[in-house]
């Protein structure tokens, strides 16, 4: 597995986070000075047979800190043209936003998996009057960036809880977007948890896991979601991959009383050992 940084984005997180006062405390706490870098992850699993990347970065759409992800996967080793699956945790500018660039196909070889009512929610559906302009504006793009994938039938939907390929498996995760979903890779006795944007803000939401943000479009259902895959992973005690913790993104989750603790692995350029089942 290759951790891809795709850049970082900078975010006021008090005013995109549910709970401005905590947001402020939290990250003074931290002697974290607002606006953050909020990374943005990918991750490319070769699993010998297949390369698979979960998720794309935000090509375009979020300026010049952002859209590095084919630079830094040319800097490991691989070429966009030798991605045959891609994986989306959810279709958002900064996960779909690299599929394409000028409504080109940066992946041209690649069937890009995906839940169907994520598709329907930010590509397929009919425009509505009633939509907010944020919306209207994350369909548009996403018409740009996932439709030329559509067009060209390099499209397929997830069934939720199944196996895509030998060893991974996709698990919903519905509440920051209706198709949100989680990716299990599992090989050797080893399994790594990729699961998107279950948290944005390290340092707010794990103690507070009742503050959602902004970009969720069921705030209650995201926080539900939230706390069982804080839950599960504090028990299994499987390494977690995570969009939006600073590089590289790749912890263990404890719980400390009714609060949740980030446990990031020491940092390794070469290989992360996964967690024995």
């Amino acid at each position: 597995m290759t951790v891809l940084s795709d850049g970082n984005a900078p975010r006021r997180m008090d005013q995109i986070l549910s709970k401005p006062d905590i947001a402020l405390a939290e990250y003074e706490a931290d002697h974290e000075a607002l606006p953050i870098n909020l990374s943005i992850n990918a991750y490319l699993v070769n699993t010998g047979s297949h390369l698979v990347l979960i998720d794309t970065g935000a090509g375009e759409l979020l300026g010049a800190r952002s859209g590095l992800l084919i630079t830094n996967l040319r800097a490991s080793g691989y070429q966009p043209e030798q991605i045959d699956t891609i994986l989306l945790t959810h279709i958002h500018a900064d996960h779909s936003g690299g599929l394409s660039v000028a409504r080109l196909r940066q992946f041209p070889n690649a069937m890009v998996h995906v839940d169907v009512r994520d598709l329907e929610y930010f590509v397929t559906g009919k425009d509505n009057p009633a939509q907010s302009e944020s919306l209207r504006k994350t369909i548009q793009q996403s018409r740009a960036t996932v439709g030329p994938y559509l067009e060209a039938k390099r499209i397929l939907l997830i069934k939720q809880d199944s196996e895509i390929l030998p060893g991974i498996t996709a698990h919903s995760q519905p509440g920051h977007t209706p198709g949100h979903t989680a990716y299990l890779v599992e090989d050797q006795g080893h399994q790594i948890f990729f699961w998107g944007d279950i948290i944005h803000s390290a340092e707010v939401q794990f103690a507070h896991f009742e503050v959602t943000v902004q970009y969720d479009v069921d705030p209650h259902q995201a926080v539900e979601t939230r706390l069982r895959q804080f839950e599960f992973a504090a028990q299994s005690g499987l390494l977690v991959a995570s969009d939006h913790i600073s590089f590289p993104g790749l912890g263990h989750i404890r719980k400390a009383g009714s609060e949740y603790r980030w446990a990031p692995i020491p940092y390794s350029a070469t290989v992360a050992e996964l967690c024995p089942k």
